[in-house]
C-alpha cells in the first residue's frame, strides 16, 4: 500500500515537472515578447532619459528567457529519461534563474522610483532643442509622444511659449502634434486652445514608463514562483528515487 502511494507521488511529481517545462518554454517566449515591447517603447522615449542603465532589467529578462528555454529542454530530458544528474542540473539552473529574477525585481523597483527624476531632469532640455523638422530625432520624439499620449507641452500647452522654437517661429502657435484628432483645420494656434491637448506630457511619460516597469516586475515575480514549484517537484522526485528501490518510468511504464 505504502509502495503504491510512493509510486503515485513519484508519477505525480514527474507529470507536474513535464507540464512545468512546457510552461517554461511558453514563459521564455512571453519574456522575449515583453523585453521586445520594453525596448520598442524605450526607443520612443529614450530622449527623455539620460541614464541608459534603465534598460538593465530588460536585458536581464532576455537572458532569463533564453535560460528558461534551455531549462525546459534539460527538465524534459531529465524527467523522461530519469537522469539523476539531469535533475540536479535542472535544479541548480532553476535556482540561478530564480536568483537572477529576484535581482530583476529589485532593479525594476529601483528604476521605477528613478523614472520621475530622470524625466524631470531631461524633458526641459528636449523641448528647448525642438526645431519642428522630421530630420531631428528629438523633434520626432516629441511629436510622437504628443500624438501618442494626447498631451502638449511639459505641464500644459502654455509651456511651448518658453521654448526657443516658439520664440523663433513668432506665429503664436504650438506644434500640430498638439492638435486633437477631432479638431478641424487645426494649425496649433494658441488663439484656439480648444483644439489643443490640455494635459502635459511629463506626467504621462512617467506613468507610461512606470507601467512598463510594473509589467517587468510582475512577469519576473510570477516566473520566480513557477520556478520554485519546479525546484520543489524536482527535489521530491530526487528524494523519492533515493528512497524507492523500484522506480517507475513515466513514459515506458516498466519497473527497473
Amino acid at each position: 500500500m505504502m509502495s503504491n502511494i510512493g509510486q503515485c507521488g513519484i508519477t505525480s511529481s514527474k507529470t507536474v515537472l513535464v507540464f512545468l517545462n512546457l510552461i517554461f518554454w511558453a514563459a521564455a517566449g512571453i519574456l522575449c515578447y515583453v523585453a521586445a515591447y520594453v525596448f520598442i517603447t524605450y526607443d520612443n522615449y529614450d530622449h527623455f532619459f539620460q541614464d541608459e542603465y534603465t534598460l538593465i532589467p530588460t536585458i536581464i529578462i532576455i537572458a532569463v528567457g533564453t535560460l528558461l528555454f534551455i531549462v525546459g529542454l534539460i527538465g524534459c530530458f531529465a524527467t523522461i529519461r530519469e537522469s539523476r544528474w539531469g535533475l540536479v542540473t535542472f535544479v541548480i539552473i532553476l535556482l540561478l534563474v530564480f536568483v537572477t529574477e529576484v535581482i530583476v525585481v529589485g532593479l525594476g523597483y529601483i528604476y521605477r522610483a528613478k523614472v520621475e527624476d530622470e524625466v524631470s531632469h531631461s524633458i526641459q532640455k528636449v523641448y528647448n532643442e525642438y526645431n519642428g523638422t522630421n530630420s531631428d530625432a528629438q523633434s520626432r520624439a516629441i511629436d510622437y509622444v504628443q500624438r501618442q499620449l494626447h498631451c502638449c507641452g511639459i505641464h500644459n500647452y502654455s509651456d511651448w511659449q518658453n521654448t526657443r522654437w516658439f520664440k523663433e517661429s513668432q506665429n503664436n502657435s504650438v506644434p500640430v502634434s498638439c492638435c486633437k484628432p477631432s479638431a478641424i483645420n487645426c494649425s496649433g494656434s494658441l488663439s484656439r486652445p480648444g483644439d489643443l491637448y490640455t494635459e502635459g506630457c511629463e506626467a504621462l511619460v512617467v506613468k507610461e514608463m512606470k507601467e512598463i516597469m510594473v509589467l517587468v516586475f510582475w512577469a519576473a515575480l510570477t516566473l520566480a514562483a513557477l520556478q520554485m514549484l519546479g525546484v520543489v517537484c524536482a527535489c521530491v522526485e530526487l528524494l523519492s528515487r533515493d528512497r524507492e528501490p523500484v522506480y517507475q518510468l513515466l513514459i515506458i511504464g516498466r519497473n527497473y
